[in-house]
């Protein structure tokens, strides 16, 4: 693919609490748009297979590093964190200052947790579609999976610890492994998280009678895809998902974990390919 779609155009841009968050785009400028958000302690750069792809020739894309993470500020009071409608406003500063129409959500793990509080306080009326990637958007403790689990309880301080914590959250999210120079990157940027922006992150929590009652409203297009084999978040909630959102289809990844996009993305991009020309088509009919 031309050199010209591996180089981000970066800006910041500054959410209502005062939050500069960095945001990249790649892509076909003309094209359906999609807006990426990632996981827990990860990055844009986790996406590199789908910006790296044909899905950049079609489609305009667009990431931003999440509050706390990769190039974004990274506040330490745990109230940037734990107050769902600063996660809703962070989604719209982005679209709005990337003047996207009406794009596709993509929100991976934490990412669909952050997808979850958009869709609360301001619907989905500005959406073409949402496509929700092994996400517990329904916080029921029964889909929390050991991974998950183990990273919610680490309590390491020593750089040892840290460390190993790291490489065993990361390990966690893949059933099929990312190769060296994939993986030493991926622990690069997860130790751009502190502590206390991933402990606040661990101690907010939203009522499920709500989200519930924002999942009935959803009117777009919804893909939900799922890895059979995720350590982290099981199956089970993406049923709870595609359980409340009326229309929604689910994709499962049998030989996937935690990060299909990641270790299946030539399939992976072609089902989210498909899902945004359609969406966008039935946006503009």
């Amino acid at each position: 693919m031309p050199d010209t779609l591996h180089a981000p155009a970066l800006e910041r841009v500054t959410t209502p609490d005062g939050v500069s968050v960095s945001v990249g785009e790649w892509g076909n400028p003309a094209g359906p748009e999609i807006l990426f958000i990632h996981g827990l302690a990860q990055s844009t750069l986790s996406f590199n297979r789908q910006i790296d792809s044909e899905l950049a020739r079609d489609f305009r894309i667009v990431a931003y590093d999440l509050r706390g993470h990769g190039l974004s500020d990274k506040p330490l009071d745990p109230i940037h964190y734990q107050d769902g409608r600063r996660w809703a406003d962070e989604v719209q500063v982005v679209i709005a200052a990337k003047r996207l129409c009406r794009p596709v959500l993509v929100g991976w793990s934490l990412g669909g947790r952050v997808l979850r509080q958009y869709l609360m306080h301001y619907g989905d009326r500005a959406l073409g579609g949402i496509n929700i990637v092994a996400a517990r958007p329904i916080e029921d403790a029964s889909v929390a999976g050991p991974g998950s689990k183990a990273m919610s309880e680490d309590k390491s301080r020593d750089l040892t610890g840290r460390i190993d914590a790291c490489v065993a959250f990361l390990r966690a999210c893949f059933e099929k492994q990312p190769d060296e120079r994939d993986f030493i990157a991926a622990v690069a940027y997860n130790f751009m998280l502190p502590f206390e922006v991933r402990d606040a992150i661990g101690g907010w929590a939203t009522d499920p009678q709500a989200v519930g009652k924002a999942f009935a409203a959803v009117t777009v297009p919804t893909l939900i895809t799922h890895g059979r084999r995720d350590k982290l978040i099981l199956p089970g909630a993406a049923e709870m998902s595609a359980a409340a959102i009326k229309g929604a289809k689910i994709s499962w990844y049998d030989e996937c974990g935690h990060s299909p996009f990641y270790e299946d993305a030539p399939r992976f991009n072609r089902e989210l390919a498909a899902f945004a020309a359609a969406a966008w088509k039935s946006g503009r009919g």
